[in-house]
């Protein structure tokens, strides 16, 4: 139902992220509201989300079962130390999550963020190596057009440039594979583009320059989301998988996009068939309610820590809020969601459907190439001639004001990854109202 709220007078204080202020504040897009599908902005207009926030709202928007798990856990225990003490629903999450998990990805660190979970996997990855006797391997490598959050380590491996260029030299010993998009070999791509396994043998040239024992982990998304939707080529992440095989390298996916459902899965590496050693995750898990992230490691490397004398720290790390209660009764309630409504399963069988609808939209102006893998959509339109991105920060802003939508904006790619309880019906009016907004753009 709409809600009517009211707007504050003075929008200068806050600095808001990833966002153009002067512009935003000028002509601002709030949302007071939020139920399911939709937002509601203060003057009561109802918006349909196309972005499932910043793709994490999986199971809808303000859905009960996780409304009222937070109300129940906030009158019970609003926080426990997450050193040296916990509280029971932490043990129970993680033990959810590992049963969701494939192969041997059996143990959970918490943490509250994508970016956290990033730096989180970095750090147990050198700690690892630096265990067992390998502290030569210091060496990441990430890889071109990669998002990995916005801490130091994920800037570091991530390969976006504007995220990167005014923040000095990073850290040291970090490499990149190229990235897998080629619009010439791809255009137009449903699913995984044929074209691309190829790239990850740049894997090895790396190992041959700076030698495998130098090199302790390889991170990379399966579908690339933050830099336009690119999904991982047929065959790419298994190459990967046997050259790190190979050479001792620990291999890291970041699904704090990909998990919980984006692609039809629990966790992507379950479609691709390949067991990663560690995978980060966040956004879906408490479906954007409350923030948490956490990686998921396997067996392996946990138990290469649990030595030593029993009452000494094994890995110095973590975070005050690391399984907050409230996040836990979140993720415990969602996930309940995901298998009671099989959002997954939902998921994939909504994906022709999903393909269907965006591949009409070939053939409007100025769009340049569309991708679509899961439930998200990659639309490229062409830079207007006075600037890159204005283009789309137009039809962003136009699909707020114009049509109802919200939408994402990367440059001048349009990104959509809707809440996985998406209806058919709402994916025809999804699109048509982007094929409204792509024709005001042009």
């Amino acid at each position: 139902m709409a809600q009517v709220a009211t707007v504050p007078n003075d929008l200068e204080p806050y600095w808001m992220p990833f966002t153009a202020n002067r512009a935003f504040k000028a002509r601002p897009r709030f949302v007071s509201g939020a139920k399911d599908m939709h937002y509601f902005t203060p003057d009561g207009r109802k918006l349909l989300d196309g972005a499932a926030g910043l793709w994490c709202t999986n199971a809808g928007h303000n859905r009960d079962p996780i409304v009222k798990a937070i109300q129940a856990q906030a009158g019970q225990l609003d926080y426990a130390p997450a050193f040296q003490f916990s509280h029971p629903q932490a043990f129970e999450l993680a033990s959810r999550i590992a049963a969701l998990a494939p192969g041997d990805l059996d143990h959970v660190f918490f943490c509250n963020s994508g970016s956290e979970a990033v730096d989180t996997a970095l750090k147990i990855a050198l700690a690892y190596h630096n265990v067992r006797g390998n502290a030569s391997r210091v060496r990441m490598i990430g890889r071109e057009r990669g998002y990995h959050g916005v801490g130091f380590g994920g800037i570091a491996v991530g390969g976006i440039v504007n995220n990167r260029k005014h923040f000095g030299a990073l850290l040291a010993g970090v490499h990149h594979l190229s990235h897998t998009y080629n619009r010439a070999e791809q255009a137009f791509s449903v699913g995984e583009p044929e074209w691309g396994a190829h790239l990850a043998d740049e894997l090895e040239r790396i190992v041959a320059l700076h030698d495998a024992s130098t090199i302790a982990a390889v991170i990379v998304e399966p579908m690339a989301g933050s830099t336009g939707v690119l999904a991982a080529p047929k065959g790419y992440l298994q190459k990967l998988r046997a050259i790190c095989d190979k050479y001792g390298i620990l291999l890291i996916f970041d699904e704090v996009i990909t998990g919980f459902g984006r692609l039809g899965y629990a966790f992507a590496a379950e479609r691709y068939g390949v067991v990663p050693d560690l995978i980060t995750f966040a956004k879906g898990i408490t479906s954007g309610s409350v923030p948490m992230g956490g990686v998921l490691a396997r067996k392996g490397i946990y138990d290469a820590f649990m030595q030593g004398p029993e009452h000494v720290v094994e890995l110095f790390h973590g975070y005050t809020y690391s399984a907050h209660p409230l996040a836990c009764a979140a993720g415990l309630a969602t996930l309940d969601l995901y298998r009671e409504e099989k959002l997954f399963e939902r998921a994939r069988a909504l994906e022709p459907k999903w393909s269907e609808a965006a591949m009409a939209l070939k053939g409007l102006p100025n769009v340049l190439d569309i991708r679509t893998i899961g439930l998200t959509v990659g639309i490229d339109l062409a830079s207007k001639p006075d600037g890159v991105g204005k283009r789309g920060f137009e039809a962003m802003d136009r699909a707020f004001h114009e049509q109802d939508m919200t939408i994402r904006a990367v440059g001048d790619t349009l990104a959509l990854s809707p809440p996985l309880i998406v209806s058919e019906a709402q994916i025809d009016e999804m699109f048509g109202k982007l094929a409204k907004v792509i024709k005001a753009v042009a």
